[in-house]
This record gives C-alpha cells, sequence and structure tokens, in this order.
C-alpha cells in the first residue's frame, strides 16, 4: 500500500477492524450456511458476470470494483431481509474479495470493499430486525413489510455514503467539504430498487416456492443492468469524442491549451452556487469544455498571429461560435450546452456577438460560460502576458458586471472561491514571449478574452 496515503491506510485498517467487530459474533452463534452460502456464492457469480459489463465511473471510489458496486446489491439486502447481522456480513466478503480489478494496489482495493460491504449490511441487518422485519418474512403484512425493509435500504445507503466519502478524502484527496456532496442523494434510488428487489427474493426464499423462485428475481435485474451499461457504453463514446475534440483545439491553439477543461471546471463551480441540479451541471461542464470547439473551423494562421488582427480577420474568428454549434448540433444529450457554446460571446448590453443578444435573452448556461472564460483568461499566464491574480481577475469582472456579464453569475464564481478556491492545472504556452511592442493580438479590448 505505498502509493496510498498513511491517512487513508490508517482508515481503511479502521474499516477493517470494524468489519471483523461485525463478524465476531460468528465464532459462537452457529452460522446457517444453508442460507449464507448460496447467497455468497451467487453475489460472487453475479459479480464476476456482470462487472465486466459495466463501465468504470472516474474518479469512483474504490476503483474499479466500484463499476460493479451496485449490480446485484439484491442478493446483499436479500441476505440483511434473511440473516443475523453477522451471517449477512459474512455473504458479502467472497464476492468483494474475488472482484476483478484493473487499478492497483488490487489486494488493499478488494479488501477496503469487503469491509465496505460488510459493514454495511450488518448495518442494514440490524436495523431490519430492530424494526421488526423478520416477523414480515414469516407472516407477510403488506404493505407494513415495506417499513422495515425501506429503513434497512436506508441505513444500507447512509453507512455506503459515509466510507464513501472516507476514502474520497483520504486517498482520492477529494476536499473535505465536497466529499460526500450528492453521494447520498445519488445512490438512494438504485438501493430502494435494490431493496425491493432483495425483499421479493426473501419472501420467496421463506415462501413455499423455495429458494430456486427466489433466484428468477435477478433476471429483470440483469436485464436492467444490461440496458445500463448500454447507455453508459454509448454516454463513454460521447465523452471521448468530446475529449477528441477540445484536445484538437488545444494542438491548433497554442495560446489556450488546457483552457477549456478550465472553464468547463469554473463552470461547474459556479452551477453548484446556483443550486442546479446535478444532471444541467453535468451538461453545463460539457458547454465549459467545448465552448472553443468552433476554432477549429477558423485557419490556424488567424488563431497564432502574432501581430494585431485586421477587421476581415476579427470577423473571421467571430465566426467561431456559429460553428461550434454547428458541430455539436447532433449531440443529443449536451442539450443546453449547445446555446451556450453559440452565445457564450454575447454580452448583457447587447454589444457581443454572434447575435446580439441582451439580458435575460441570452441563456444561462451562455451567461456562465461566459464569465468561466474571462476569469480563466484572466488567470492563464500566456505566451504574451502574465497571469492576474485571482482577486484581481474577480475586481475586473466585478467592474464589468452588469454590462458584459450577468452579476448573479459573477457574485457565484466569487463565493465558490471563497469556499473552495482555485487550483488548476495550469498549462502555460511555452512559446517565447512576443518582444515586439505591439499590443497582443488576440486579446480585444473586451475583458478576459483571450480571442474574440
Amino acid at each position: 500500500m505505498g502509493t496510498v496515503p498513511a491517512w487513508a491506510r490508517a482508515y481503511v485498517a479502521g474499516v477493517v477492524l470494524l468489519a471483523l467487530a461485525c463478524l465476531a459474533p460468528l465464532l459462537h452463534l452457529r452460522v446457517p450456511w444453508g442460507i449464507v452460502a448460496p447467497l455468497a456464492v451467487l453475489y460472487a457469480g453475479c459479480e464476476r458476470v456482470t462487472l465486466p459489463l459495466l463501465p468504470r465511473a472516474a474518479g469512483a471510489p474504490g476503483g474499479d470494483t466500484a463499476r460493479g458496486m451496485g449490480t446485484f446489491l439484491p442478493v446483499l439486502l436479500a441476505g440483511a431481509f434473511l440473516l443475523p447481522p453477522s451471517a449477512a456480513a459474512l455473504v458479502a466478503l467472497p464476492g468483494a474479495l474475488l472482484a476483478p480489478v484493473e487499478r492497483r494496489p488490487r489486494g488493499p482495493r478488494r479488501i477496503w470493499r469487503a469491509a465496505q460491504l460488510a459493514v454495511a449490511v450488518w448495518a442494514a441487518s440490524r436495523t431490519y430486525g430492530a424494526c421488526g422485519g423478520r416477523e414480515t418474512l414469516v407472516t407477510p403484512d403488506f404493505p407494513y413489510a415495506l417499513v422495515p425493509a425501506g429503513a434497512a435500504a436506508l441505513t444500507f445507503c447512509a453507512v455506503l455514503t459515509v466510507l464513501d466519502g472516507g476514502i474520497l478524502a483520504l486517498a482520492e484527496r477529494a476536499p473535505v467539504r465536497g466529499a460526500w456532496h450528492g453521494l447520498f442523494a445519488r445512490s438512494l434510488a438504485p438501493v430502494a430498487v435494490h431493496g425491493l428487489a432483495g425483499l421479493m427474493m426473501a419472501v420467496l426464499w421463506r415462501s413455499p416456492y423455495g429458494p430456486v423462485a427466489a433466484l428468477l428475481v435477478l433476471l429483470p435485474m440483469y436485464v436492467s443492468c444490461w440496458v445500463f451499461a448500454q447507455y453508459h457504453r454509448e454516454r463513454a463514446a460521447h465523452q471521448a469524442t468530446i475529449r477528441a475534440l477540445v484536445q484538437a483545439v488545444d494542438i491548433k491553439d497554442g495560446y489556450t491549451r488546457g483552457h477549456s477543461e478550465r472553464v468547463g471546471r469554473a463552470s461547474v463551480m459556479i452551477a453548484h452556487e446556483l443550486g442546479m441540479h446535478d444532471e444541467r451541471v453535468e451538461v453545463l461542464r460539457f458547454a465549459g469544455i467545448l465552448h472553443d470547439v468552433g476554432k477549429l473551423g477558423v485557419p490556424t494562421r488567424l488563431l497564432r498571429k502574432d501581430g494585431p488582427l485586421t477587421p476581415e480577420e476579427r470577423r473571421v474568428i467571430e465566426l467561431h461560435p456559429e460553428y461550434g454549434h454547428e458541430m455539436v448540433r447532433g449531440i443529443g444529450f449536451l442539450g443546453e450546452a449547445r446555446s451556450a457554446i453559440l452565445h457564450h460571446h454575447e454580452r448583457l448590453d447587447g454589444s457581443g456577438y454572434p447575435y446580439g443578444l441582451a439580458g435575460a435573452q441570452i441563456p444561462e448556461f451562455a451567461r456562465v460560460v461566459a464569465v468561466a472564460d474571462a476569469f480563466d483568461a484572466m488567470t492563464s499566464t500566456r505566451s504574451y502576458r502574465r497571469a492576474r491574480p485571482v482577486r484581481a481577475a474577480l475586481e475586473e469582472l466585478a467592474r464589468c458586471a452588469g454590462t458584459q456579464f450577468d452579476p448573479r453569475m459573477v457574485a457565484a464564481l466569487a463565493r465558490a472561491l471563497d469556499r473552495h478556491g482555485w487550483h488548476p492545472v495550469v498549462t502555460a504556452d511555452t512559446a517565447p514571449a512576443v518582444a515586439s511592442g505591439m499590443p497582443p493580438a488576440h486579446p480585444s479590448g473586451t475583458v478576459g478574452r483571450s480571442a474574440p
């Protein structure tokens, strides 16, 4: 575990000890192997079969094993409903320890996942028993039976959230304030659905139809898993296309290398301050990343020109928002991002381009990206000038708020920077500085524009 930070190793060790404490009563109790063994084998088999279907989520805690973390939770939750807490925790161990892991260190990742799931299943089973759930399996009482099952699913989700946030903060070095942000909300719906499937498995297992009938519940879950995987494969293909377009822009316009990714990040910070839903935040991130993709349609000699632009050359460069809009109009999931790409150079006073929109006529996403674009342009080092300090850039944005920029977006960025700071990967152009006394070619008199 040499590559894992010391605090993260201590955290994982603590969770492993907690998992062992959850399993300790098995030393003195009779293990119901007739239920534990089939469920453990079934869970391990499901993880091995379905894990390759799912794309790995970038930054997911636990690395590659996180791909399958929710695939067959019904098996684990069925164990929580059917078994005492310690025996239920045992069900998760073989599948977690045998699951394929691509990222190193593989052993610690498997151990972490096994301990995390064991603790979560133990807590869910404990909650289920405390709410009287065991009696509902013997004497079914619908809909009352849903209450203890729902409480167990909530407990399972909460424990995973707490543990995942801790490993994100310590091992992935995520900001402490944001490590747990959105984890519970994103996990709740899938865990609730899997909890219902687990409850159906448990009820059928205890019914006269027996364990074989309980296995039939997994068939629709596998189908849904396959559909889910197809959706994410398509999404991953779109993201790969977006990355290729951004890399092409960075190569073509050396003055702004890395600019697109940073604008995407700043746009997300603004979106969080505005309270946007996660789905819109993701689309806005794409808008920030792709806002300059239209530069691919602009002659390279104009983007790299060392002298002042002629009026004709400036008009050609000012076509890049329309070029960009045409390039991405067929990517359906971008949604509002397309309008941001088209209108991110509009100004609040109506003097921008390409259509001279003013005020509320400018789409919200475009107003966000305009502020993020200007902020990064001012705080990035370029071949023709040094970066401004963050505070100076914010003062300039505030000065232009109400004429060029939406004051609400400027204020949101300022709050986000006060809260989180600004620590982007700086990718400065390595070309020699402009030696002549002429003004830089790309910035116009308008604040923050690295190119028209």
